[in-house]
C-alpha cells in the first residue's frame, strides 16, 4: 500500500497528537530548565522517557540486541537527546517557545546537508536552493531576537546559536543512525539511545543538580516531557512511519511551531511577530525543498 493511498483515519489521529506532544515539550522543558538547569532538565526527561520504554523492550524480547548494540545506540542517544535537550534547555531560558519550535524545523536542513557530505546523498539543484532558502530564514529569525547573532553570556543571540546546535546535532543523528545501525529495530534504537543519553548526562547532571529541591511544578513538568512528550512520541512517530512511510511521517516537523505557538501564546504570553512568521515560513519552505519532500521541476 502506497503513501497516499493510506486511509485518513490510519494516520492523521497519529499525527496531531504527536505535532501536539513535540510541540509542548518546549514549553514543558521551559519550565524545568528554570528550577532544574539545562543539564538535570535534559538528564531527568531522558531518564525517565528510558525507563518507561524498557519494559516494553523487555516485553518484546530485544533486549540482547540492545546489549549487542549497546555502543552504537549509546552514540546516537549522546547526539539525538543528550547534546540536542541541553542545548534547548538552556535557550528556553532566553528566548521563547515559539522561536525555538521555529528554529527546530531546521533540523532536516542539516540532515540534508550532513547526508551529502557523509553518506553521498544526492544534493540535486532543487534541495541545494532549498538548503539557501531555508538558512536564508534562519537569518531573518536571528534579525528578530534583541543584538541579532552575537556571543555575549546569557544572551539570546547565542541561545538561537544553541538551538541550531541541537538541529546539526539531530542531522548527525540521522545520517549515524542511517550508515551504522539500518536493520536495527526501532524499539532498540529508541531505548538504548535514551539510556544513552542517560549515562551520558548522568554525572554532568549530579555536579549541576540545583542547590534548593525543585518546586513539585517543575517535576510534574520533566514528567509530561519524559513519559509523554519523549516516551510515547517516539513510539507514535515510529507507528506513523510504519503506516505512511518517512517522507509523510516527517512533515510533522511543520506542525509542530504550530501549537508550539499557540502553547506559548494561551499560556506563556509569548508574542508572535509578523517577522517570525515571515521567518519560519521561509524556513519550512526551503527545509520542504531541502529533505526532497517537495521538488521543482524544469520547465522545457
Amino acid at each position: 500500500m502506497s503513501d497516499a493511498s493510506v486511509p485518513w483515519r490510519q494516520w492523521v489521529p497519529d499525527f496531531v497528537l504527536l505535532a501536539l506532544l513535540w510541540g509542548s515539550s518546549f514549553l514543558f522543558m521551559r519550565l524545568g530548565a528554570h528550577d532544574f538547569g539545562p543539564v538535570a532538565t535534559a538528564w531527568v526527561r531522558v531518564l525517565l522517557a528510558a525507563l518507561m520504554l524498557t519494559p516494553v523492550l523487555v516485553w518484546r524480547r530485544e533486549v540482547g540486541l540492545l546489549l549487542l548494540h549497546w555502543r552504537k545506540t549509546f552514540v546516537v542517544g549522546v547526539l539525538s537527546a543528550g547534546v540536542p535537550f541541553v542545548l534547548y534547555g538552556y535557550a528556553l531560558l532566553h528566548i521563547s517557545t515559539g522561536m525555538s519550535s521555529i528554529l527546530n524545523a531546521t533540523t532536516p536542513l542539516f540532515g540534508a546537508l550532513i547526508a551529502w557530505y557523509w553518506l553521498g546523498d544526492r544534493l540535486n539543484a532543487s534541495r541545494a536552493l532549498g538548503l539557501a532558502i531555508g538558512f536564508a530564514g534562519v537569518v531573518l529569525l536571528a534579525s528578530e531576537v534583541p543584538g541579532g547573532i552575537g556571543f555575549q553570556s546569557g544572551g539570546s543571540g547565542l541561545a538561537v546559536l544553541a538551538c541550531l546546535g541541537a538541529t546539526f546535532f539531530y542531522g548527525l543523528a540521522g545520517s549515524f543512525t542511517k550508515r551504522y545501525l539500518q536493520g536495527i529495530p526501532s524499539m532498540v534504537t529508541t531505548s538504548g539511545s535514551l539510556w544513552g543519553a542517560s549515562l551520558f548526562l548522568t554525572l554532568p547532571a549530579l555536579l549541576l543538580w540545583p542547590d534548593q529541591t525543585p518546586p513539585w511544578r517543575a517535576w510534574a513538568a520533566l514528567g509530561v516531557a519524559g513519559f509523554l512528550c519523549t516516551a510515547l512520541a517516539y513510539v507514535l512517530y515510529f507507528r506513523l512511519m510504519s503506516r505512511t512511510g518517512p517522507a509523510r511521517a516527517m512533515t510533522v516537523t511543520y506542525l509542530i511551531p504550530v501549537f508550539a505557538n499557540l502553547i506559548g501564546i494561551v499560556v506563556l504570553d509569548e508574542v508572535v511577530t509578523h517577522w517570525m512568521l515571515l521567518g519560519g515560513l521561509v524556513v519550512v519552505a526551503g527545509t520542504a525543498l531541502a529533505s526532497g519532500l517537495v521538488g521543482l521541476r524544469a520547465r522545457l
